[in-house]
């Protein structure tokens, strides 16, 4: 009996020294419920985040645009365009004689063409023709001017239209390529406004001309009635040729 008193405490004594840990310790409870919810906690709040970058970038290239939709164009044609205006216009305004002024038009009209006044006299006629002659001469030689001139405002107009429409072609934003293209439009204006001075310069040199010629036939009718009521003439009959 005492012997198996004695075995029994042995077999024991292990686990009355040892002292026993805790139950909650040694267990990892796992609730697949919590953790996906968790999980889609996680998952919303990242897509958030990336809407939220998505938006900023947005605005980001919005300002971006209208940064380059107000970006003015770096390039201007107005100096040149004005310089070749100035040209033509120099070169109406350098007519002679008559120019382009109704005024100064109608004084020479009234003294120089028209019908020949039966009071002038004969020197008085020689100058008037010769005056009228150096008018129409002074008109064809302006008319030849404007053309010269407009003819070398071509290459300065060539070489803008090629670089605003490489400028047109470049542009970053609206506003430049809205400003290429009213530059374009100027250039147009000012070749139109050539091509208008051109007309002028010819229409002037041919009026001028046709003018001396209505005179000179007026002139011609007055000097053949001067030549014809002269009493010192009389009419004979002349002999050219004598027979044998």
């Amino acid at each position: 009996m005492i012997r198996r008193s004695l075995r029994v405490a042995l077999l024991a004594a292990p686990f009355l020294v040892c002292p026993l840990a805790p139950a909650a310790a040694q267990y990892v409870v796992y609730d697949p419920s919590n953790y996906a919810q968790n999980l889609l906690q996680a998952a919303r709040a990242l897509q958030q985040v990336t809407n939220q970058i998505t938006s900023l970038q947005n605005e980001a290239q919005m300002l971006i645009n209208q940064a380059r939709n107000l970006a003015s164009l770096p390039y201007s044609s107005l100096s040149a365009l004005q310089q070749s205006t100035q040209r033509t216009q120099q070169l109406l305004g350098q007519a002679q004689k008559i120019a382009y002024d109704v005024t100064a038009i109608d004084r020479a009209f009234q003294g120089q063409y028209g019908s020949v006044s039966l009071s002038t006299s004969d020197a008085a006629l020689v100058t008037q023709a010769k005056s009228r002659w150096e008018t129409t001469l002074a008109g064809l030689q302006d008319a030849l001017r404007v053309q010269a001139g407009v003819v070398g405002n071509l290459d300065t107009g060539r070489s803008q239209a090629s670089t605003l429409v490489g400028q047109s072609q470049a542009a970053s934003g609206a506003l430049q390529a809205m400003q290429a293209g009213n530059q374009l439009q100027a250039l147009q204006a000012q070749q139109l406004s050539d091509l208008t001075a051109v007309v002028a310069a010819n229409g002037r040199a041919q009026a001028l001309s046709e003018a001396e010629r209505a005179t000179a036939v007026s002139e011609g009718q007055e000097r053949y009635r001067r030549f014809s009521t002269r009493t010192s003439y009389q009419p004979a009959t002349v002999t050219m040729f004598r027979g044998n």
